[in-house]
């Protein structure tokens, strides 16, 4: 009897949660995150081709 009740409020729960509005970022910050990212991106880039090109090192 209490595994479907506790079933039932993590359901709830979980629904309520996802349901959520997305929190709202403004365009500087999600701009400025986008930039952190490339920028992340390409020096992993950089680096694995530098070690996948043969040279040893």
């Amino acid at each position: 009897m209490i595994i479907p009740v506790v079933a039932v409020l993590l359901a709830a729960l979980w629904a309520g949660w996802a349901q959520r509005a997305p929190r709202a970022t403004g365009d500087p910050a999600s701009l400025a995150e986008h930039r952190r990212f490339m920028a992340a991106m390409e020096r992993t880039t950089a680096g694995s081709a530098a070690s996948e090109d043969g040279s040893g090192r």
